[in-house]
């Protein structure tokens, strides 16, 4: 028999998965132009021209035997030097290559710190709604995630609600901003407060608490919103970073974790956070690909196409008498549902639309909807939106 923990997995399998597969089985039915799939955040935008460039220019440059072979499990100290440089830049932060490591994506950073961090039974706080595979990535290591609900009228972390979820097994909160499943950036005033919250408990407890910064939206903001890079406001704080959305290669799986100087144990965690990497069986982050974004530091996805679906997928819901969050970054929009989101979500099946219940990220009520797809597959399903809001009686302007 196997592990009982991955046989409650496999039965309670990622809906989002379960709505992607759902998609590909409907396309092979109506055909792929006419299933409308807003399931998974899977950018369907190129990479800039850069990152081809600099995949061919570094296999070509490149010892092969040197390109494709081991390095220290924490990456090349001159990408991440590299990295660190970048971050300086921008942010004002002082970084160097002993800060950064180079992970598998975001997701195999998150890994690296819980792994790094948790004991059994230390909690977790994630501000609902959140990104599903949290719960599943603080179960790894035997923690407990504590779900700490977001003010509903805005969508940003409740400062109230986080002091009243801090207990004495606190040992981590992950924040996620921009947002995924709300595309809301949490405020300056919000990071601040939530900043003091916990200042307070540590001190109150005689613990340390570290903000997990889970970040592969950092560089989708629209109309000129800025993300706070929270290592300013919060001193205990580990960036988990990844390049799947900022330059569209989530495949590639490539990204790093920024480890401040400055942090409770920093020596330590740094050190444990190496091996963590070793152990987990990530070995090291992909050195191809390691090479080729210390290329692309300065590049960017272009989200003028994200923006126009955005704008196209809210105004049409806003006319049919839907209720949606207008995103502020991500490519994610949340949306009120005029009955029981599992419902809704069925609903919307009936005109091949793939939407996921807001069940799945802690807060029923709402389904996400990812537009990082083609423009034609938002105004195909607009349709289908329409005929959705007059079976609910929904009042169409």
């Amino acid at each position: 028999m196997i592990s009982e923990k991955m046989k409650t997995l496999a039965k309670n399998n990622s809906v989002i998965r379960a709505m992607f597969e759902e998609g590909n089985r409907l396309a092979s039915i109506h055909g792929r132009e006419n299933v409308y799939d807003f399931s998974l955040g899977n950018p369907n935008f190129p990479a800039p021209e850069a990152v081809r460039e600099a995949i061919i220019d570094i296999a070509a440059e490149s010892d092969p035997v040197g390109l494709h072979g081991y390095m220290s499990n924490i990456g090349y100290p001159d990408v991440r030097q590299a990295i660190a440089n970048s971050l300086n830049s921008k942010y004002a932060t002082s970084f160097d290559e002993n800060n950064i490591i180079m992970t598998v994506g975001a997701a195999g950073g998150l890994n690296v710190v819980l792994k790094t961090l948790l004991n059994p039974g230390d909690e977790v706080i994630a501000i609902s709604p959140y990104f599903v595979e949290y719960g599943n990535y603080v179960s790894n290591f035997d923690g407990k995630l504590v779900v700490a609900p977001s003010d509903i009228t805005n969508f940003q972390p409740d400062p109230e609600t986080l002091r009243a979820a801090v207990t004495p097994k606190t040992k981590a909160i992950i924040i996620n901003s921009p947002n995924n499943p709300t595309g809301v950036i949490y405020s300056d005033e919000t990071i601040k407060q939530l900043a003091v919250v916990l200042a307070d408990k540590e001190r109150e407890l005689g613990t340390s608490i570290y903000i997990i910064s889970d970040e592969p939206y950092r560089e989708l903001a629209y109309d000129g919103a800025e993300v706070p890079f929270l290592t300013k406001y919060y001193k205990n704080t580990i960036i988990c970073y990844s390049w799947s959305k900022s330059l569209s290669l989530p495949g590639e799986r490539i990204g790093y974790i920024a480890i401040p100087s400055e942090i409770d144990d920093y020596q330590l965690v740094f050190d444990s956070a190496g091996i963590a990497t070793r152990i987990l069986g990530f070995v090291n982050a992909p050195s191809l690909m390691q090479r080729v974004v210390a290329r692309c530091l300065e590049e960017k996805t272009d989200i003028g196409a994200y923006d126009a679906n955005r704008k196209i997928l809210y105004n049409g819901l806003v006319d049919f008498g839907f209720e949606p969050v207008f995103p502020q970054g991500a490519f994610y929009m949340w949306l009120k549902t005029p009955c029981e989101d599992k419902e809704f979500a069925a609903a919307a099946k009936k005109y091949n639309i793939l939407i996921v219940p807001g069940a799945s990220f802690a807060c029923p009520g709402f389904v996400r909807l990812a537009y990082c797809v083609a423009k034609k597959t938002v105004e195909g399903a607009l349709p289908g939106f329409k005929k959705l809001a007059a079976e609910y009686g929904l009042t169409t302007n």
